[in-house]
């Protein structure tokens, strides 16, 4: 089925574009405002509306598949593309991607998306927004092209098997560390709470300790108000490099027994431990400090898991860390790798190498660019996804988890008429 238009349309995010150099330089809060001016390229204040574009092919009968164009809430920091803006980038895809696009047949998920990441403007590769949401609407065209859901297809071009069962949902809490662990824990979030601990002397402690008398309280929180004793979700804390910055980024005894006493603190729950050291020198220091670190507690059989995440942006990144065991799991940030096609590729690639696959993002998504991961994560079937958008914990929740329902029972169904 032929493609015949390419539509634009300007869209909101689920959360904000926020200047991380400004914020570094000491940009203070007046409530959900940031108070000083910008010093990133493009932003006109610290904190700003985030902004999407929804992308929508039309097919020739008619039908209408869209996704949406969506970046990262630090934008243009980090080494990623600059600052996202509808206004700015809605003439980019209309001149040079609709052109490609009309006319082709909505067939082949993986060749569309070669076609459209291997365009050029000025030399450049497309923005990485962009790249994600076209590809999004490629894989919901050839979906409705063929017939499929969007986890078939995947499934059937990158040799996979969609999943009869829920995906382990992960919730992100921001600052409000407390009360949406309440809002975690009433829905029965698997992987909780993310936490936010970015800043060593409010909540990490100097010595780690405002971090470990959290990690008691939410243990203490759940058993408290669970509705089951089988509810026993894995804690997920992203800790920012504080770590480190605490005990020394190369010194990997300290940095474990700090961890292993945060792991017998947590029981009987699952601890995982996100981006316990920042190398801000280079990728490759990042990958042999956490490489270390990963070793020393694997030979202490500590059970608490580290995850990747700083350095760790493209398909080429998630590879080098996987290949040299840079952490028990990684997180692959959707909107970072450009199209999905590159998401699918990384968490195919840490599963053949044995690594967590971690399906992360941003809460600066939308509603629909969640959707499509949520088919991706379906069909690849990763050890946990981010609900997503936002922070307010209850709305992505929603978005995510009765999408991957929706798909298991149409799925089911679908098995079932087959083979009735």
């Amino acid at each position: 089925m032929k493609i015949v238009n390419v539509v634009c349309s300007a869209g909101r995010t689920g959360f904000y574009f926020d200047d991380q150099r400004a914020i570094k330089r000491g940009a203070g809060h007046d409530g959900m405002f940031y108070i000083g001016e910008p010093v990133t390229e493009g932003f006109r204040s610290v904190r700003q509306a985030g902004e999407s574009i929804s992308v929508m092919i039309v097919l020739e009968d008619g039908q209408v598949a869209y996704g949406d164009c969506a970046a990262v809430q630090y934008s243009g920091a980090g080494g990623r593309d600059p600052l996202f803006l509808a206004e700015d980038f809605i003439p980019v895809i209309e001149k040079y991607i609709k052109p490609e696009l009309v006319g082709k047949e909505a067939d082949n998920f993986r060749e569309l998306c070669k076609m459209m990441e291997d365009i050029q403007v000025e030399g450049k590769r497309l923005h990485t927004a962009i790249r994600y949401g076209v590809s999004q609407a490629i894989l919901d065209a050839v979906a409705k092209s063929t017939g499929k859901m969007m986890c078939e297809v995947v499934a059937k071009e990158y040799d996979c098997s969609v999943s009869e069962s829920p995906i382990p949902i992960f919730t992100q809490s921001g600052d409000d560390r407390y009360d949406n662990s309440d809002k975690m824990i009433i829905k029965g979030a698997q992987v909780l709470p993310h936490a936010l601990i970015n800043h060593v002397g409010t909540k990490l402690g100097e010595n780690g300790e405002l971090l470990a008398d959290y990690v008691a309280w939410l243990r203490d929180r759940i058993i408290n108000n669970r509705a089951s004793s089988e509810y026993m979700p894995v804690m997920h804390i992203d800790v920012y490099g504080t770590i480190g910055a605490v005990f020394g980024n190369n010194n990997y005894v300290a940095m474990a027994d700090y961890i292993e006493k945060l792991g017998e603190i947590a029981k009987p729950f699952k601890l995982r431990i996100e981006g316990p050291m920042d190398c801000d020198s280079t990728r490759e220091a990042q990958i042999e400090a956490l490489s270390a670190l990963t070793a020393e507690l694997d030979r202490r059989n500590c059970d608490v898991e580290l995850v990747a995440d700083e350095w760790c942006n493209t398909l080429e990144d998630i590879k080098l860390f996987a290949d040299n065991k840079a952490g028990h799991m990684i997180q692959i940030k959707t909107p970072d790798l450009g199209g999905i096609n590159n998401t699918i590729e990384a968490v195919l690639y840490c599963k053949e190498k044995g690594i967590g696959a971690y399906q992360g993002g941003t809460c600066n998504e939308t509603d629909r660019s969640a959707q499509v991961c949520v088919h991706c994560a379906m069909a690849t079937q990763p050890t946990q996804i981010l609900a997503k958008p936002g922070m307010g914990v209850d709305e992505g929740y929603m978005i995510v988890h009765n999408e991957m329902n929706r798909i298991i029972a149409l799925y089911k169904a679908k098995k079932a008429t087959f083979e009735n």
